[in-house]
């Protein structure tokens, strides 16, 4: 899979046996960088300012050496990164692809980083990005640990899984974060880079992945899996192929309706998927209306969409993001083209977000919603409990007018008042969900009055019949507009059965 000779990184067993020892001797971890860096330092770093970790790593021994050459791209004496690599000797280090030496001189050939969870620490292996090379990457570059890798992170469930298929593994990221719970993994790429550099990654850390090349689902043909966590090439625009980690070579948002499409068909029966997309939003049209349109039958889906990006703006981030100054006769070019393709087909702007599939027998559910405000919560335990409501409210025994309900400690209400002749009057009553999501509801009278008798004492029905009376609205109309309500308010969480809350 992966020779010298063919150019690509070449990371054998006993390489990066070796390499896992220095690694751990000289304590170049998650915690073992941020304690030389410091949070100042660390932070500053992250804006891509070095300076401030350069001066921190000056005392740091050998641990200061490897934050500086794969941390930082300097260029460090032979002898220290010697030093500092043992038991892995240079010669094996620049044969494997991992170092460049120049005389005296040694610099980092890819990035090598650790990157952790609550649980621990791992060790990444990527190509070195365009600041760190000094130029535009090239077609088969593979990105390191990046935004949309970490979003990805945070939007999967993390319940056990039998199996799992990481689906366009890029450096394997996603396939280590599985292996907290996911039996066992299968990753597949399209790039023998990617699959190069990943198996490095997975020997570095003493994973045991299914490594599998193959475009799409074609590596798993005829399989199913528990779990599917996919980032694909979902970048929007012509059908054309500049850089292997982005690009599909399919038009428009073609790439991410691929994935949705076949993805379930790879799923046992209640399986679930997640995976980042990109959609369109043209003149005339609904982008809700466009993504549905994507899915198969027997899926439950959960579209939410993150952000909508101006065709400008978008060009501009991803033409920066590949090293391209926009200002170039290059940049001129690709952004010439690929706007015009934009206008050609009616584009206004591009969605992305995050999508949760699951293979059901049931009458499926399928929402899109917007939510592009703040909120810090991974969306991935949310995910997992969505699904669990959405099976709650279409189960069999499941009588909504029978359940006794409570509001969650973690929703509030919100009351915005106008003053008046006879004083302040309620103009708006607005929910809100402090936790997850952040979702957001506004109420009439009726049902904020409904909610705030949803204590877990009374069943919804002695609780809407207690509210007829006081308001001297007809039962029967009162259920038919609450039902609704409650049933979105259960989706979101913001309304929970009282059994649930003991």
């Amino acid at each position: 899979m992966n020779t010298a000779s063919d150019g690509l990184p070449d990371l054998p067993a006993e390489v990066c046996a070796r390499l896992r020892a220095a690694l751990l001797r000289t304590g170049y971890d998650a915690d073992g960088v941020v304690g030389v860096l410091g949070g100042a330092a660390h932070a500053a770093l992250g804006r891509g300012e070095p300076e401030p970790a350069e001066r921190a790593t000056r005392d740091a021994g050998e641990l200061g050496t490897l934050i500086r050459l794969f941390l930082l791209g300097g260029t460090e004496p032979a002898a220290a990164v010697a030093a500092a690599l043992a038991p892995l000797d240079l010669a094996g280090a620049v044969a494997a692809g991992l170092l460049d030496v120049s005389g005296d001189d040694v610099r980092a050939a890819l990035d090598l980083r650790p990157h952790g969870d609550d649980a621990g620490s791992w060790w990444v292996l990527a190509d070195l990005d365009a600041d760190q090379r000094g130029g535009a990457v090239p077609s088969d570059h593979v990105l390191g640990v990046g935004h949309a890798s970490l979003s990805l992170v945070r939007a999967t469930s993390r319940r056990p899984a039998g199996t799992l298929l990481d689906l366009g593994t890029g450096n394997g990221v996603q396939a280590l974060h599985a292996s907290r719970h996911a039996r066992r993994i299968t990753a597949t790429d399209v790039s023998p880079r990617a699959l190069a550099l990943a198996a490095g990654t997975f020997r570095l850390n003493e994973l045991d992945v299914e490594l599998l090349r193959g475009e799409w689902f074609d590596p798993v043909a005829r399989r199913r899996f528990d779990q599917i966590v996919c980032n694909p090439p979902f970048v929007v625009g012509p059908p054309r192929v500049d850089y292997v980690y982005r690009d599909s070579g399919l038009a428009g948002d073609d790439a991410s309706a691929l994935v949705v499409r076949q993805l379930p068909a790879f799923l046992t029966d209640g399986g679930v998927g997640h995976l980042l997309a990109s959609w369109l939003h043209r003149v005339g049209e609904d982008w809700a209306d466009r993504v549905t349109r994507w899915l198969p039958a027997g899926t439950d889906a959960w579209f939410v969409q993150r952000d909508v990006a101006d065709p400008a703006l978008y060009v501009g981030t991803w033409l920066r993001d590949a090293g391209i100054d926009p200002r170039s006769p290059e940049g001129r070019a690709k952004s010439a083209a690929w706007l015009d393709w934009f206008a050609e087909h009616d584009v206004e702007g591009v969605g992305f977000g995050f999508v949760t599939l699951r293979r059901t027998t049931e009458p499926p559910t399928v929402v899109c919603e917007d939510l592009r405000h703040a909120y810090d919560d991974p969306l991935g335990v949310e995910a997992a409990r969505w699904l669990d409501r959405v099976d709650w409210l279409r189960a069999p025994g499941t009588d909504l007018l029978a359940t006794r309900f409570v509001v969650p400690d973690t929703v509030v209400l919100e009351r915005i008042a106008e003053p008046g002749d006879e004083g302040w009057a309620t103009t708006v009553r607005r929910l809100h969900r402090t936790d997850g999501p952040g979702w957001r509801h506004e109420l009439d009278e009726p049902a904020t009055a409904l909610l705030a008798g949803c204590r877990g004492a009374l069943p919804l029905a002695d609780l809407l019949d207690l509210l007829a009376a006081a308001h001297g609205t007809p039962r029967d109309a009162l259920v038919e507009a609450a039902l609704p309500v409650v049933r979105e308010l259960v989706r979101h969480g913001m309304l929970l059965p009282a059994e649930w809350t003991r």
